[in-house]
């Protein structure tokens, strides 16, 4: 039987927001593959709505049990994951210069995508266990800076630069709302700063550092490098200020705008719905931000606090690099929007996530 007051407490409103985002998402995608296309890609809109459906069945699962178990067995989810990772590395499917993903007979899995969970479960754990007023010292925070560089450095090697960044930020993010020691906190950005030269010279791959200089000015490679986000500031612009109309979007249907249906779909959006279509959804991100750290905010446990918060970051990091990179304020790296990008592995991850913090918010009056 199901326990009364979890009922009561169960939040509706973080369910209309994902409903929302998830209605939004599959608009937008369903244009952005069918829309003047030459050969229309049905079958991309038909997988994520199959997705959509595994990403429900996980949401709801994560809410028939107490998130504390994810406490107790945070060692074993995070080990998991690791294992995932490697087995990526020797014997994952080689797409577009990229060794990421497990063929499991029709379904393709990121393991990246899951490790994202793993690392915020785990460092939700260790934060809860040694968090304290005077705030984490250079010394306690080795073991925490060792669980996120592991996979970290097995995403790189893949190579995912974009995810690999994303969990470092969201790492940070959590160690920040523990807080660190002030002493610490200067020696860490001091020892960053210090490393960006010789990243840039001997950690960087060509590909990558020409990214960055793209970034930087778009117009010196127009056809080549730059050609990706010009043609996004170009179909974000043409919207104006109420868009184009659904289906209309020229950039999207000539085919001029390039991954519109994963990395780019914001610009679809943009050009169809213009800058108000634009500041709704950015509207919608922002109202399920302030909602999930309110439910970070009101639980009374300290590990689904941090794993709240945790949860919150990687959305809301998400959300800002893939718009920041298709209005081109951000270098472009394979990061997916939330709930809008099509991408099998990346929406069951946003939609287990979402379970979580609805479990969270469920319990988060109770101590059990």
């Amino acid at each position: 039987m199901v326990d009364r007051r979890y009922l009561t407490y169960f939040d509706w409103g973080l369910l209309t927001l994902t409903g929302m985002l998830a209605a939004i998402g599959l608009m937008t995608l369903y244009s952005a593959v069918m829309a003047g296309v030459p050969t229309p890609q049905e079958a991309l809109f038909t997988k994520q709505l199959i997705w959509y459906g595994i990403g429900l069945v996980a949401m709801l699962v994560c809410l028939l049990f107490s998130y504390k178990l994810m406490e107790r067995y945070a060692w074993l989810i995070y080990s998991g994951s690791i294992v995932l990772l490697l087995w990526v590395m020797f014997f994952g499917k080689y797409i577009g210069g990229s060794r990421r993903w497990i063929v499991l007979g029709p379904v393709s899995l990121q393991p990246s995508e899951l490790a994202k969970i793993a690392v915020i479960i785990i460092l939700a754990r260790y934060y809860a266990k040694y968090v304290s007023g005077r705030g984490f010292t250079f010394r306690s925070l080795q073991v925490p800076v060792i669980m996120t560089l592991v996979p970290f450095l097995l995403i790189v090697r893949q190579p995912d630069l974009g995810t690999a960044g994303l969990i470092g930020l969201i790492a940070a993010s959590m160690t920040l709302f523990v807080k660190i020691e002030k002493r610490t906190l200067w020696f860490i950005l001091g020892s960053g700063l210090a490393m960006a030269l010789p990243m840039w010279f001997f950690f960087l791959k060509e590909y990558q550092r020409q990214r960055i200089l793209t970034f930087i000015n778009p117009d010196r490679d127009p056809l080549g490098a730059g050609y990706h986000i010009i043609q996004s500031k170009i179909a974000i612009g043409s919207g104006f200020l109420t868009g184009k109309g659904f289906l209309e979007g020229t950039q999207n249907a000539l085919s001029f705008l390039p991954e519109q249906h994963t990395d780019f779909i914001f610009s679809v959006l943009a050009e169809e719905w213009g800058f108000m279509g634009a500041v709704v959804l950015i509207f919608i991100f922002l109202v399920f931000i302030f909602w999930a750290l309110n439910i970070a905010y009101s639980c009374r446990d300290p590990f689904g606090t941090i794993l709240a918060v945790g949860i919150t970051a990687m959305i809301a990091w998400q959300a800002v690099i893939n718009m920041g990179m298709v209005m081109g304020l951000m270098p472009v790296v394979g990061v997916p929007l939330p709930f809008i990008s099509y991408g099998g592995s990346s929406l069951l991850t946003t939609m287990i996530c979402v379970g979580i913090l609805l479990n969270i918010s469920m319990r988060r009056f109770m101590i059990e």
